[in-house]
């Protein structure tokens, strides 16, 4: 069993309610299940997810990738003083998943340091192959705070 890497207790229904009125709840990502060192959120390949050609878009892929890399690295951090900020993504897009269906994406640690985090994030389609592999850095800065 893994260290868990969460600074502190959460629940799923709190990552989908902090999701209203946002790019995730518009897309429909969902948090579905966390371990000690993983986060997984489902999409559905929709009318809001897909290209003309009504399979997933790539850059959709790549929402639903930042969206659980960057909510696992505000995860790891003291949110009353730090926060998490994307500095760059890579996605590779390995195979089409087909409208109607569910995309889910698995976000585990390379690296959680002081400053720098580097996440891994596999989506899969619903017959576990993977359509897209992401990497995701984040900057772990200090929280501004209102003068």
């Amino acid at each position: 069993m893994a260290t868990p890497i969460w600074h502190s207790d959460f629940q799923l229904d709190t990552l989908n309610n902090i999701s209203q009125n946002s790019c995730s709840q518009h897309m429909g990502i969902q948090f579905t299940e966390y371990g000690d060192d993983y986060l997984v959120a489902t999409m559905p390949v929709n009318e809001k997810t897909v290209q003309p050609m009504r399979i997933l878009h790539g850059g959709a892929s790549v929402v639903l990738a930042e969206t659980v890399g960057s909510v696992a690295s505000t995860l790891c951090v003291d949110m009353n003083t730090k926060t998490a900020v994307g500095v760059s993504i890579n996605a590779s897009h390995l195979r089409p998943a087909s409208e109607g269906s569910t995309v889910t994406a698995t976000c585990t640690p390379i690296r959680i340091g002081r400053t720098l985090h580097v996440w891994e994030i596999k989506i899969r389609d619903e017959k576990d192959r993977m359509t897209c592999i992401c990497r995701l850095t984040m900057a772990v800065v200090d929280l501004k705070r209102e003068r």
